[in-house]
């Protein structure tokens, strides 16, 4: 009986900002290079000025209201969102904008998250966002901690590792997600480290050298479970 092969699947990342230029040497290196060149991962960049009308290119205005700051405009962002879901079945795509109102990302919306095919990210900056897009075009908002930054691109990069650990294949070895062997020091050679100038010497604890792994274990989760 000839077993069928079947298709691996591939997560895609779209994501609209407008400096799409710093994403570059973070998706080139490492992981995230192995898993593009693997056909696993996509990484799909779009500045958002592409999908401005006017000659000026302006993706921000003045808030209504008053206030400080600009705001970030709604109609290219809901041009960009339109052009790059097109045709794919909402159900396996989903909208994401970072936001400090947004729900905590953590391990279990990253279980969730990575079961889509597409994910687009929408990096604000300046004062925020039009709050239409939060109502009408994400379908969620994410935040990544409790603390400001000056715009979504540094949120989108970790979320896209955060997501992207969970796919198979993408640590190469499902086992090395800290979510399944736990969290513990780790150490290699040299055994014994004597930094220069100075007495003292560090070493590796003993048990991590016994060679008994039923003790290391035990060291592992009696000491730092």
């Amino acid at each position: 009986m000839i077993k069928k092969k079947t298709k691996k699947r591939k997560l895609s990342f779209d994501i609209i900002s407008i400096f799409p230029e710093v994403f570059g040497a973070y998706f080139k290196e490492s992981l995230f290079r192995r898993a593009i060149a693997g056909g696993l991962i996509d990484v799909r960049l779009h500045n958002l000025r592409d999908f401005v009308r006017d000659k000026h290119k302006k993706v921000d205005d003045k808030p209504f209201g008053g206030g400080p700051g600009m705001v970030m405009k709604i109609e290219p962002i809901f041009r960009a969102v339109s052009k790059i879901r097109g045709e794919e079945d909402k159900g396996k795509s989903r909208v994401v904008l970072f936001s400090t109102r947004g729900k905590k990302l953590d391990a279990k919306a990253a279980r969730r998250l990575v079961k889509y095919d597409q994910l687009i990210l929408i990096c604000g900056r300046y004062e925020g966002v039009d709050e239409r897009v939060a109502q009408f075009v994400a379908d969620e908002e994410v935040s990544i901690g409790d603390y400001i930054l000056s715009g979504g691109e540094l949120p989108a990069m970790i979320f896209a590792e955060v997501v992207a650990r969970f796919l198979p294949g993408f640590l190469g070895r499902f086992e090395s997600l800290e979510e399944i062997k736990g969290s513990y020091p780790v150490y290699t050679q040299p055994a014994v480290f004597r930094p220069r100038k100075s007495k003292r010497v560090w070493r590796v604890p003993p048990v991590l050298l016994s060679g008994n792994h039923r003790k290391i274990s035990e060291w592992r989760n009696q000491t730092f479970s």
